[in-house]
């Protein structure tokens, strides 16, 4: 009795020590991610996203790789930009769920900042860095008005409108990891500009160039992670 007693208690010890291991491994290699380049998988290893699970395929879901895990997804899945200290800090392609780790966002404090959607337009435009009307376009989509707002508490995302008054936004875009062209062509309205992101592309007017240059100066902040203190009187009311 005793010696079985001795074989179940190291059985016990061993079982909680390999317990508290695989719970520990997740966070440590979180804690490393971005800092070292990871193992990729290679192409030939998978036949499907390894994050949402749609099979690939050569036309319209090809490979990509996740710059931080090294994990093989497709288009959608790797629609993400950090900062990857082992890349000396430079922008890279990375998963969703990489893409929080590194920012340090979790998907309840995602869902929270989701339900900043419901929230009335007023109140979000009463907080904000800066706020006015600007035309917008997404793709080959025809020019809308809507209400833009890049909130104080949340300055790296820009929220769509309808109209001020609107309770639901329609529309978010997370800024960082974007780049910006400032430079209209011919087809396109005076004093706008571009945001573009892999396939994204989304495209603003304003009505003038001094409101089109107040945007511009929060935007090149917010697409590189930045904010700044001196952004407060920023809002425009029209």
């Amino acid at each position: 009795r005793i010696i079985i007693f001795s074989i179940s208690s190291i059985v016990q010890l061993f079982t909680s020590f390999f317990y508290s291991l695989n719970l520990l491994l997740p966070l440590l290699q979180n804690a490393e991610l971005g800092k070292r380049a990871p193992r990729w998988i290679r192409d030939n290893e998978v036949t499907m996203c390894m994050k949402c699970k749609e099979p690939f395929n050569a036309l319209t879901r090809r490979r990509h790789h996740c710059r931080a895990c090294g994990h093989v997804v497709c288009w959608k899945c790797s629609d993400y930009k950090a900062h990857l200290e082992y890349d000396g800090n430079k922008l890279n392609k990375v998963c969703k769920d990489c893409y929080h780790v590194i920012i340090g966002c979790t998907d309840s404090e995602e869902k929270k900042k989701k339900g900043i959607l419901e929230i009335e337009s007023a109140e979000v435009s009463g907080n904000s860095v800066i706020c006015s009307f600007l035309q917008y376009m997404e793709k080959s989509k025809p020019w809308q008005k809507a209400w833009c707002v890049i909130p104080k508490q949340e300055a790296l995302v820009l929220y769509m409108y309808g109209a001020p008054q609107d309770v639901k936004a329609l529309a978010t875009i997370p800024l960082l990891g974007y780049t910006v062209d400032d430079t209209p062509r011919s087809a396109d309205l005076p004093h706008s500009f571009k945001l573009t992101q892999s396939k994204s592309v989304h495209s603003f007017a304003a009505d003038n160039e001094e409101l089109k240059q107040k945007w511009l100066k929060v935007i090149h902040l917010a697409v590189k992670g930045e904010t700044s203190e001196c952004q407060n009187e920023l809002q425009v009311n029209l």
